[in-house]
């Protein structure tokens, strides 16, 4: 196992069982079998090991919330599966995610909450594309209002799973919660939410990845990654990028190589969107 993704993995059980303020270097690093040194070989600080949590599961958990929206081909599936998909991912990291709700509480680091904010416009795109594929014209006057209506759920329920220790029946929640999300897209008439309120809300997002800063982080990750299908994948994918000779279809056959690693998701996240897949 890698250094940093040891000291990640024994950093978020110390994170979980006690918090992250009460948790310090010494005690990660004992937990760990490693000294302080090599700890900061790894990371600068806690706080970078933070972020660096934060971006680890939130490419997981976007990667494959994205990955359901754009490969759900039935209509009435799709709000299902999306619900589904977000329930239980979030469930197999119940952790990070338990640590994500509090931080958002309560976490004054600012780089902490512009991170934690670009994935959630990351997934409001995901989830407005979602909105207009499935209601369309219909909705244009409300669809913002429902961003936030089925952000709404998916906080609360989330926080009723991972705090209260309710039963857990993901089938049963997200029927339910589709037809609570339809009957608001059909019965909601007054709006709250205007497109000019949204653009004073949110904040230029960053500018898309290119092809140049694709390559490099694929280079990264063969070199981190063993002898695997998933490896020949990345480097056939790096060789289609810097020369295209591959049909479409293999292209989608490769990233499916990839997608469930789980240092690999993002990767296939961000191919995705540039080969508009």
């Amino acid at each position: 196992m890698m250094k940093k993704q040891l000291i990640m993995e024994k950093a978020l059980e110390l994170f979980a069982n006690q918090g992250i303020e009460a948790t310090s270097i010494q005690q990660i690093t004992e937990h760990c079998g490693i000294s302080k040194g090599s700890f900061y070989l790894a990371f600068k600080s806690k706080d970078e090991l933070i972020l660096a949590l934060i971006d680890h599961f939130m490419m997981q958990i976007t990667s494959n919330i994205d990955y359901t929206v754009r490969n759900t081909n039935d209509d009435k599936k799709l709000l299902f599966e999306f619900y589904y998909t977000m329930f239980h991912t979030f469930y197999e990291h119940s952790d990070f995610a338990k640590i994500l709700i509090k931080e958002q509480v309560q976490s004054f680091n600012e780089e902490l909450i512009v991170k934690i904010h670009y994935y959630n416009r990351l997934n409001e795109k995901i989830i407005l594309s979602m909105i207009e594929r499935l209601y369309g014209e219909e909705v244009e006057p409300i669809k913002y209002d429902l961003i936030y209506n089925i952000k709404g759920f998916m906080s609360t329920y989330l926080q009723l799973f991972l705090f209260y220790n309710a039963p857990l029946d993901f089938d049963l929640l997200s029927q339910s919660l589709v037809e609570k999300t339809n009957l608001l897209a059909r019965h909601t008439t007054i709006p709250f939410f205007s497109q000019e309120l949204i653009e004073m809300i949110n904040q230029p997002m960053k500018e898309e990845v290119t092809k140049e800063q694709l390559i490099e982080m694929i280079e990264q990750k063969i070199e981190e990654i063993e002898e695997s299908i998933e490896k020949e994948s990345l480097i056939l994918l790096k060789q289609q990028l810097l020369e295209p000779t591959l049909v479409p279809a293999i292209v989608k056959g490769l990233l499916e190589n990839i997608r469930n690693h789980p240092h690999c998701k993002w990767i296939s996240y961000l191919l995705r969107r540039y080969y508009e897949f």
